[in-house]
């Protein structure tokens, strides 16, 4: 517990072991479940309701992975994935997108994008797929 004041806050805590995934979608549904599931298989989730949340956001601890959703109101995943690239290097994003086209996922691989997965397909194949992504970028 951190004293302020008179008054006590209490900080979540997370395990340095624990993996932190950053999920962004403007859809409150599905910010709501994958944040469930993927709590229910051990990560540590911060939800984002739109691109410019999440790169207006205070200094966080880093995320192990980004699930970014495809289309949004104010960038679209693309564009965000290229942006986290040059600010944030070689974290793994996935991108997910219930409006696939055929040049979806040669774009998402130029902007960096690691995985393209198609909504409402977003179970244990995203936890594998998230789980593959944190253990290849360090090296495991």
């Amino acid at each position: 517990m951190i004293g302020i004041g008179s008054h006590h806050q209490r900080l979540p805590m997370v395990s340095l072991a624990q993996p932190i995934v950053y999920v962004v979608d403007d859809d409150d549904a599905v910010l709501g479940s994958l944040r469930f599931l993927l709590e229910t298989d051990g990560f540590a989730v911060r939800t984002f309701r739109n691109a410019t949340a999440l790169l207006n956001a205070p200094s966080l601890p880093g995320a192990d992975c980004y699930v970014i959703d495809y289309k949004m109101p104010d960038i679209n995943g693309i564009e965000l994935a290229g942006k986290l690239r040059q600010s944030h290097g070689g974290t793994p994003v996935i991108l997910i997108t219930g409006y696939p086209d055929g040049n979806i996922s040669a774009r998402a691989a130029a902007a960096g994008v690691q995985d393209v997965i198609l909504k409402p397909l977003l179970d244990e194949n995203l936890v594998k797929r998230i789980r593959h992504a944190i253990q290849s970028r360090r090296g495991n």
